[in-house]
């Protein structure tokens, strides 16, 4: 659906993107990750025909960027971080420019707005002025906006940004829906953590170079290749029986008490912990906790941006 081959993008001496490679498939929800000026929206501008890279090339559905362009953007639905709206127009009104902009006709535009307004749960406020609506409305109101000629592609800059919990909680619902409609996704944030939930491959952007592009399993595994699991007893007072119990075992490395909990480094390439648990309840251990140590994107991005400081 997406592929990018060496896509470069320079101004003067300055790289603001260098050789990026991108190849995602239908129904990706592609977190792109990267401090600002790293070069998410330069990547994502290209890719919609937007600007013109200074070398390299990128396909959308099989169509080229320099050969094919408007074809890509009947395909693409691209929503900017800041977008103005007309102040005299209610959101129907906003929805029905945009779609006739799209050559929706008749009865079928007016129809394709409502459907747009349940989508993203705006339906309340059809009449309202679309410069009343708070970010969040407003940022759902660009989703609606970018869905009305019902796009493969999705390129969505920061739209979680400014948005306040609740209002982060239903985009972040809206886009994992978009995704189980088989819309090819890239979604760029700085709000690490809820990418996590909703996207399936990721890409770590920084200096306009990619650090990392996999899958968030491979991500984690990168930045903490071994297992770190978090075993806690009943009762407490069996914590350094349960260790010396442990520190026998063949799958881990080192121990570790922290406050009552004992926090285990298995050997490298082990997956398959399982025995352990029952190592521990077979010699006569009550399990509170046995539960492998989670390692969040956000933790991930700074050590794989290590260095960069506010020079980005």
């Amino acid at each position: 659906m997406i592929k990018t081959t060496n896509l470069t993008k320079k101004y003067g001496d300055m790289y603001a993107i260098r050789g990026i490679n991108l190849d995602l498939e239908e129904g990706d929800l592609f977190g792109f990750i990267g401090p600002n000026g790293a070069g998410k929206t330069t990547t994502m501008r290209i890719i919609a025909t937007l600007l013109t890279p200074t070398y390299g090339e990128a396909y959308v559905c099989g169509n080229s960027i320099y050969t094919e362009p408007k074809e890509i953007r009947r395909l693409v639905g691209y929503m900017p971080d800041f977008f103005g709206v007309y102040d005299d127009m209610t959101v129907i009104e906003y929805l029905e420019f945009f779609a006739a902009a799209y050559r929706i006709q008749g009865p079928a535009r007016r129809k394709r707005c409502d459907e747009m307004l349940e989508v993203v749960d705006l339906d309340f406020k059809r009449d309202a002025y679309a410069n009343t609506l708070s970010r969040g409305q407003t940022q759902r109101l660009g989703l609606a906006r970018v869905l009305l000629h019902d796009p493969q592609v999705l390129l969505l800059d920061e739209p979680l940004s400014g948005l306040d919990p609740r209002a982060r909680i239903e985009m972040r619902n809206l886009l994992r829906k978009l995704g189980e409609l088989g819309k090819t996704i890239i979604v760029s944030s700085h709000i690490l953590p809820e990418l996590a939930d909703i996207c399936n491959k990721v890409g770590i952007i920084n200096r306009g170079e990619m650090g990392f592009n996999d899958s968030i399993k491979e991500l984690i595994q990168t930045v903490r290749p071994q297992t770190i699991l978090h075993v806690e007893v009943s009762p407490k007072t069996r914590l350094s029986e349960a260790a010396k119990f442990l520190e026998s075992s063949a799958m881990v490395e080192s121990i570790a008490d922290t406050h009552g909990v004992l926090e285990v480094t298995l050997l490298p390439g082990i997956e398959d912990y399982s025995p352990l648990a029952s190592e521990l309840v077979q010699a006569g251990f009550a399990l509170k906790r046995f539960s492998e140590k989670e390692t969040n994107l956000e933790s991930a991005f700074m050590a794989l941006t290590k260095g960069s400081g506010s020079k980005i």
